[in-house]
């Protein structure tokens, strides 16, 4: 009788062993993910391309305190919301967007990159070395972008 009470509370302590182990398996991965906060778990990154003079609507999956956007004459943000960004292309180029919550947390960045897309509805006319750029529906007209300098020397 004895033998088989102390083969029990032996059980019962090597039961209790791996559920301490589980246990602290479990509050380390739960603490992991604490110290990693929305922040890891809502950042997005990758590549956003833009055509430019156009906008896109980025959907945060979580709230923005501030955005950065790295060239300003490349892209510009409107924050419609806490959780919604227009991104508008300005100027060809690439550039980085990053959102940080309200703690400072990224809950998004990601580089855009302003092309001139497939070019419908533009027409760029030379007049040796001015350019001007039009748009073009039914008639062209030039465009707000107008007129440039001369073009850049060849190398």
């Amino acid at each position: 009788m004895q033998v088989r009470g102390h083969a029990l509370a032996r059980a019962r302590s090597m039961d209790t062993v791996a559920m301490t182990r589980t246990h602290r398996l479990l509050l380390a991965l739960g603490a992991a993910t604490l110290l990693a906060g929305p922040g890891a778990a809502l950042a997005q990154s990758g590549r956003i391309s833009v055509e430019i003079d156009q906008a896109q609507r980025i959907q945060l999956r979580g709230p923005a305190g501030s955005v950065i956007v790295g060239n300003p004459e490349i892209a510009d943000v409107t924050v419609v919301d806490a959780n919604t960004l227009y991104i508008t292309g300005k100027g060809y180029g690439v550039t980085e967007v990053v959102a940080v919550d309200p703690i400072g947390r990224t809950v998004f960045q990601s580089q855009v990159v302003v092309t001139a897309g497939d070019g419908a509805g533009r027409v760029r006319m030379w007049r040796g070395a001015q350019s001007t750029e039009m748009a073009c529906a039914s008639s062209c007209s030039p465009s707000v972008r107008g007129t440039s300098g001369p073009a850049p020397a060849q190398q």
